[in-house]
């Protein structure tokens, strides 16, 4: 199961990095919103407990991402959308706040607007090209701890739950350049290029509270 997801999250990636997808209908490109409430609280379930309190939140709305809340320890918690069906909740530090959240807030707006994720890929190339996003410009961590991350497969559109994990800044970082084989329970590069992560699975989240 676990390098079932690992081939998932790894297929997501790189396509949405690609622009390889099929476009989508606009109806089935669409997120389904849920309440303000239960999206703040799967934002806030992906931060250690200690840092829920003051972590800026967003949520998401009809026509994209909305701050509810203001940060007050540089951390801010948002649910990840880089499918129409996928639920990635994660909370960055300041650096991946300030590099790689305008990234994820222009692709819930444009994924709100219909758009495939072949549109939204290319869109990201080209903001990456002119300078609108940017790599993160030093070491740093984000954090997905919570129980409700929700992978999908963009070749089959099969749905899959993904372990607890923290994820610490790997720009343009392979693979091969850690050692990485997909062994369960070793790190691995996901999202390779200038917002790839390291990511390391958790064994167990105590803090972690499901909301349901």
């Amino acid at each position: 199961m676990a390098r079932l997801s690992l081939r998932i999250i790894l297929a997501s990636s790189l396509l949405l990095l690609t622009g390889s997808a099929v476009a989508q209908s606009a109806l089935n490109d669409i997120p389904e919103v849920p309440t303000e409430q239960r999206e703040a609280e799967m934002a806030l379930s992906a931060a250690p407990e200690h840092l829920r309190e003051g972590a800026g939140v967003y949520v998401l709305t009809p026509s994209g991402y909305k701050q509810t809340r203001r940060s007050t320890n540089k951390f801010t918690c948002i649910v990840n959308r880089d499918h129409p069906k996928a639920l990635k909740p994660t909370c960055f530090d300041e650096e991946g706040t300030a590099t790689i959240l305008p990234k994820i807030l222009r692709v819930g707006e444009l994924m709100m607007q219909g758009k495939s994720l072949s549109e939204i890929a290319a869109d990201l190339r080209a903001g990456f090209a002119n300078g609108r996003f940017v790599s993160p410009r030093r070491p740093g961590v984000a954090y997905m701890l919570s129980g409700d991350i929700r992978n999908v497969n963009p070749a089959t559109d099969a749905v899959s739950s993904f372990p607890p994990h923290v994820m610490f800044y790997a720009p343009n970082l392979t693979n091969e350049d850690i050692g990485a084989n997909g062994t369960s329970g070793l790190p691995f590069i996901a999202y390779q290029g200038p917002h790839g992560y390291m990511i390391m699975p958790v064994q167990s989240n105590p803090s972690s509270h499901d909301a349901r």
